[in-house]
């Protein structure tokens, strides 16, 4: 009689973070690149055509001249991705976000996170955004 291998139990890690709480510190990369896919799928989620899209929403990065989301000006940080909503401060094409913005953060943390809330709760300020 063979006896079956004891099932070894999967458990995922919980995420360590709450976007809800933070400002967006992610959305203001200066360079947030983006390829072609991402183009098409953010000129088909505003229904245009994909060169007005990359026209629109993209700039060349100066060296590489590869495709990174345009920024304007930003209420806290210097800019922002130009789909942040700065009041808000959520992104506005979720479901069309680019692929890099898909798998940030590539863990169960983010660094950005963890200092916020760890400056949140040196100031006693559940509100308090570190601009350093």
């Amino acid at each position: 009689m063979s006896k079956k291998p004891f099932p070894v139990p999967v458990r995922a890690e919980r995420k360590r973070y709450n976007c809800m709480k933070c400002p967006g510190f992610c959305c203001t990369y200066t360079d947030i690149e983006i390829t072609e896919y991402d183009i098409a799928r953010l000129a088909k989620h505003f229904d245009l055509d994909v060169d007005v899209a990359r026209k629109r929403f993209t700039k060349p990065e100066a060296t590489t001249k590869k495709p990174l989301l345009r920024h304007r000006k930003d209420t806290i940080f210097d800019s922002a991705c130009m789909f942040f909503d700065q009041e808000k401060r959520r992104c506005t094409v979720y479901e069309a976000r680019p692929g890099v913005c898909r798998k940030y953060p590539a863990a169960n943390s983010c660094g950005y996170y963890d200092f916020l809330r760890f400056e949140r709760e040196q100031q006693g300020d559940p509100e308090y955004v570190a601009l350093t």
